[in-house]
C-alpha cells in the first residue's frame, strides 16, 4: 500500500464501509484527541472513479472528527492514507468490518449486510469466519437472517423480536414470515413469540431430528433447519412417525433377540412410572420397557418388572439374592407406622385447608403413585386449526398467566406446561416451595393448572363457562379457519340467516356452500357493498351452546342437555 497525506475535500466514505448510509457516527471519544494532536493512525482508502478523490475504508469515525474540526473554523491538515488497490471490493468490505468488530461489535443484522456483500464477491463461510476470527457458525447466523422479511430484520435490528424467536421465524416459510407480521400488526391479536412461536409454526408438534431412531435419508418429506444451524424438524410429522414405529418395532425385536423376557412398549406420551418397579436382571427375567414422547423421543428402560411380577418371581424357584442387613423394624410394624402416622397427617389436613390445596397442587404438577394428571394437549386436527388458536386472546391471556404462575414456583417460565409433568420435579419439593407462597399466588397457580388439565370438548367445559358466563365475543373474532370446516348447505344458509337476514338466506337457499359463505364474509367484513356486521357470534361458540339444525350430532349441545337440569338454568 502507498501511504499518502490527502486534502479532506477530497474523501468521502465507501459504499464498502459497513457503516456507509447510517447517520453520523459518536466521536466524543476521540474528538478531544483529535482537536489537540490531529489525526494521526491512517484511514483506509481507495481511489474512486473522479481524479483524485478517494473513499474511506475504514476510519469513518476519524473523518468525521476532521469535518467536525472543519465546521468549528479549525485548519485542518491533510489527513494520512493508506490507498488500496481499486476495485477489491471483497478485501475493502473485509477491512472495513475487521475495524468495527475490534471496536464495537455490530449488531447481527449489520454483520448480514456485509458478510452477504462478502459471499456475492466470492468469499465462503470458512473463509470469513477465518478473516475475522470467529466461528463459521456466527457467520451462519448472520447470514441466516437474509432469509427473513425485511420487515422482521428490521424489528430484530430495533430489538422489539427476542433471539428465541428470531431463532424460530427462521423455520418459517415466507408465507408464515408474513402471516405473523399480519398478527404483529393487529393491536388486537395476540403474536405468538419464544416456544409458543414454535408451537404456531409447526401445528403444536415440533419434532426435532436428534429424536429420530431411523436414518435422515430414509424420510420422504422436507426437513426443516433452524437457519443459525443449531436445530433441524420434520415437517411432516406423521411421515415421521410411520418410520419411527417402523424403527421403535425393530429395535424391539434386537432386544428380543438378546434374551430379554419381553419388550414392552408404552403408550405414546406414558412416562414409565420407576416407582410401581423394581430392578431385575435380564437372567432373571427383567424386562425392557420403551417409553416414547409426544415429541418421538426413544428412552429404554432395561432389567425392571412390575413390583407385582418381581414379588411373584421372587417367590417361584428362582434362586433369592442376598438377603440385606435386618432393619430394625419388621414389614408389619413399618405398616403400623405408616398408618398411625397417615392417619394423624390425614386428620390434620382435613382442618388445615390452605396446606392441603397446596399439596393437591403439588400432586397435580408432579404426580405420584396414586396421582395421574396429565395436560390437555390442546390436538388440532390441521395446521389452520391450530393457528387460530395459538392466536386467539384467550391463548394470549392464558399463556401470561402460565407464564407468571411458573416464575412463581421457580420454574423455567417457557416450559410449555405446569401440571402433569410425573418425574419432572418432586411432588414434596415443590409442595414446600408452595407453602412459601401467599394464597393469592397460589390460588393463581390453581387456575392455570386446574386450565391445562381442563379435557377439550367435555362437559366440564360446559358447566364451567356457563357457571362463569363467558362472553366468546370478547375473545373470538370470525377467521377463514371456522368457514373452511363449514361444507354443509343447510348449516350455511342458517348462518347466512343469522348475519345478513332471512330475505337474503331465502335468496341463496339454492346456491352452493361456498357462494353463501363468500356472503357471510362479506358482511362480515363489509365488502363488495355488504353492510358491515359487527359482533356476530356462532351458536356453537356461546355459553350456554346452541344449533342450527335438527338433527343433533353435537358434543358439545348433548353435554348441555344432560347438565340443564342440575344447573337450574332453561
Amino acid at each position: 500500500m502507498e501511504l499518502v497525506h490527502v486534502d479532506l475535500s477530497r474523501l468521502s466514505v465507501s459504499p464498502a464501509n459497513m457503516r456507509h448510509g447510517r447517520k453520523a457516527p459518536d466521536i466524543s471519544d476521540i474528538l478531544p484527541s483529535v482537536r489537540a494532536r490531529g489525526i494521526l493512525m491512517p484511514l483506509l482508502v481507495r481511489p474512486n472513479d473522479e481524479a483524485g478523490h478517494f473513499e474511506i475504508v475504514a476510519g469513518r469515525r476519524r473523518y468525521h472528527a476532521a469535518l467536525t474540526l472543519a465546521e468549528e473554523g479549525s485548519v485542518v491538515e491533510p489527513l494520512p492514507c493508506a490507498i488500496m488497490e481499486a476495485g477489491d471490493d471483497a478485501s475493502a468490505l473485509e477491512a472495513s468490518l475487521i475495524e468495527n468488530i475490534a471496536r464495537l461489535d455490530p449488531d447481527e443484522v449489520a454483520q448480514w449486510e456485509t458478510f452477504s456483500r462478502l459471499v456475492s464477491e466470492g468469499r465462503e463461510v470458512a473463509d470469513i469466519a477465518r478473516t475475522f476470527g470467529i466461528a463459521e457458525l456466527v457467520v451462519k447466523r448472520a447470514l441466516a437472517l437474509g432469509n427473513l422479511l425485511p420487515r422482521i430484520r428490521d424489528l430484530y435490528r430495533q430489538e422489539k423480536i427476542d433471539t428465541q424467536s428470531i431463532r424460530h421465524l427462521t423455520l418459517a416459510t415466507k408465507a408464515q414470515q408474513k402471516e405473523w407480521l399480519r398478527l404483529y400488526a393487529d393491536k388486537e391479536a395476540y403474536v405468538p413469540t419464544g416456544q409458543r412461536l414454535k408451537q404456531w409454526l409447526f401445528g403444536g408438534q415440533s419434532i426435532p431430528t436428534t429424536a429420530a431412531l431411523f436414518g435422515l435419508a430414509d424420510y420422504p418429506a422436507p426437513i426443516v433447519a433452524d437457519l443459525f444451524g443449531e436445530e433441524c424438524y420434520f415437517s411432516d410429522a406423521a411421515a415421521f412417525w410411520t418410520l419411527q414405529e417402523a424403527a421403535i418395532q425393530a429395535l424391539r425385536d434386537r432386544y428380543v433377540s438378546q434374551g430379554w423376557s419381553d419388550v414392552v412398549i408404552l403408550v405414546r406420551g406414558e412416562h414409565f412410572q420407576r416407582w410401581e418397579h423394581e430392578r431385575v436382571g435380564k437372567a432373571k427375567g427383567g424386562k425392557v420397557y420403551i417409553a416414547v414422547s409426544h415429541q418421538g423421543e426413544v428412552e429404554a428402560h432395561e432389567g425392571w418388572l412390575s413390583r407385582k411380577e418381581a414379588k411373584r418371581l421372587a417367590n417361584g424357584d428362582q434362586p433369592e439374592p442376598a438377603k440385606p442387613p435386618q432393619p430394625e423394624v419388621t414389614a408389619n410394624l413399618q405398616n403400623y407406622i405408616d398408618l398411625h402416622r397417615h392417619a394423624a397427617v390425614r386428620a390434620v389436613l382435613a382442618t388445615e385447608l390452605g396446606v392441603a390445596l397446596r399439596l393437591m397442587l403439588a400432586h397435580a404438577i408432579a404426580g405420584s403413585s396414586l396421582w395421574h394428571v396429565r395436560a390437555e394437549d390442546q390436538g388440532a386436527g390441521n395446521m389452520e386449526i391450530r393457528k387460530s388458536i395459538v392466536s386467539s386472546p384467550s391463548e394470549a391471556a392464558f399463556d401470561q398467566k402460565r407464564r407468571e404462575a411458573l416464575g412463581l414456583l421457580g420454574l423455567d417460565p417457557e416450559t410449555t406446561t405446569i401440571a402433569g409433568r410425573h418425574g419432572g420435579e418432586d411432588t414434596a419439593e415443590l409442595f414446600l416451595r408452595l407453602l412459601r407462597l401467599s394464597e393469592q399466588e397460589v390460588m393463581a397457580i390453581v387456575g392455570v393448572a386446574m386450565g391445562e388439565t381442563l379435557e377439550a370438548g367435555s362437559a366440564e367445559v360446559e358447566a364451567v363457562g356457563c357457571h362463569l358466563a363467558v362472553d366468546m365475543g370478547k375473545v373470538w373474532r370470525p377467521d377463514d379457519a371456522l368457514f373452511d370446516l363449514i361444507r354443509d348447505r343447510e348449516v350455511a344458509n342458517a348462518l347466512l340467516a343469522e348475519v345478513a337476514g332471512t330475505t337474503i338466506a331465502q335468496a341463496n337457499a339454492g346456491e352452493k356452500v361456498k357462494a353463501q359463505k363468500a356472503v357471510i364474509r362479506d358482511c362480515l367484513t363489509g365488502s363488495n357493498g355488504r353492510a358491515k356486521v359487527e359482533g356476530w357470534l356462532p351458536r356453537w361458540l356461546r355459553f350456554p351452546v346452541g344449533t342450527y339444525t335438527e338433527r343433533g350430532g353435537l358434543r358439545t349441545a348433548a353435554h348441555w342437555e344432560r347438565l340443564q337440569g342440575l344447573s337450574g338454568q332453561d
